[in-house]
């Protein structure tokens, strides 16, 4: 089974949150088999930034789904959205 790496782009809730902390927060909600191998930081507008981990998941049924599903019930995060999806 192979490995899949994606850029999943993270929107905090206001440009208030401290993005060290809700990249640390990510980091813990990781599911089994996950990890992330780095952060970018996007600036989007209005002094909100985005965060941008590359996460490495097998490559199996559902893909990128669990993180998702664990980086949306974090609490500020507004939205989860995959940028890029490439194997490895």
């Amino acid at each position: 089974m192979g490995k899949v790496a994606a850029n999943i782009k993270v929107m905090p809730e206001s440009p208030d949150i401290d993005l060290d902390e809700l990249q640390e927060r990510l980091e813990n909600s990781l599911p089994e088999g996950a990890k992330i191998n780095g952060f970018e930081r996007d600036d989007v507008a209005f002094g909100l930034v985005a965060l941008v981990p590359t996460v490495i998941v097998p490559d199996d049924s559902g893909g990128t789904e669990t993180v998702e599903d664990a980086f949306s019930d974090i609490d500020g995060v507004e939205s989860v959205s995959v940028e890029n999806v490439g194997r490895i």
